[in-house]
């Protein structure tokens, strides 16, 4: 299995280093107890209440990648304090990566408090994609019963003379205005088609429209 060592010091004075020198040869010598092999190691100087920091960025930037499956640190509070603390615990986890605690001797064990924290984002998390989906699911049966025909706008998977997808749909931006969808129910509806836009590019690209049209 596949790790990253994360090492945080609070601030960038030189007496520092020696910390973060301490930190890393343990949690090598604990990746080693656990057979990890070791992806990267990564250092941060600077407050653990701060999520903008160069350090946490590539490792959720691995994280994402999945390059690994677990995260070794000395404890909790080198993650992070505070607010910054949760939430990137959360944003770990989530990702089925395991925190390997040194102060734990294994995985991490997070308080009573933090654990119920943690839980009360995720089950939020879930019901806001939920919602989305429903909103997507709403605006396809909206535009499909006001005609609608994805079908005819994008390629069909295997079928050489299917036509290309265009990049955006503009007419049916119009119709489906027209037909008193809001914008961002006209972007979720065609993210739900396969076309990659967003709530502001369907109102530009609709504003240009009617720009054009009066214009004529």
């Amino acid at each position: 299995m596949k790790a990253a060592i994360y090492c945080r010091v609070s601030t960038k004075k030189d007496t520092q280093e020696t910390s973060l020198e301490r930190q890393e040869a343990e949690l090598v010598k604990l990746a080693e107890e656990h057979q990890f092999e070791v992806e990267a190691i990564i250092k941060d100087q600077a407050s653990g209440f701060e999520l903008d920091r160069p350090g946490v960025l590539v490792l959720l930037d691995l994280i994402k990648d999945q390059s690994i499956d677990a995260v070794l640190i000395q404890d909790e509070t080198r993650i992070g304090r505070g607010n910054a603390k949760i939430a990137l615990i959360h944003c770990i986890l989530k990702e089925n990566v395991k925190i390997i605690s040194q102060t734990h001797s294994g995985e991490l064990h997070l308080s009573e408090s933090d654990s119920m924290v943690i839980n009360i984002v995720s089950m939020v998390e879930e019901y806001q994609r939920k919602l989305h989906n429903l909103k997507i699911k709403r605006g396809m049966r909206r535009a499909v019963e006001n005609g609608f025909r994805p079908h005819k706008n994008l390629k069909n998977k295997g079928n050489s003379e299917g036509r290309e997808r265009i990049e955006v749909p503009v007419e049916e931006i119009v119709r489906l205005r027209k037909n008193e969808l809001t914008f961002a129910e006209i972007a979720a509806t065609l993210r739900g088609f396969g076309y990659n836009i967003s709530k502001a590019t369907v109102h530009r690209r609709y504003k240009e429209y009617s720009e054009a049209d009066q214009e004529t």
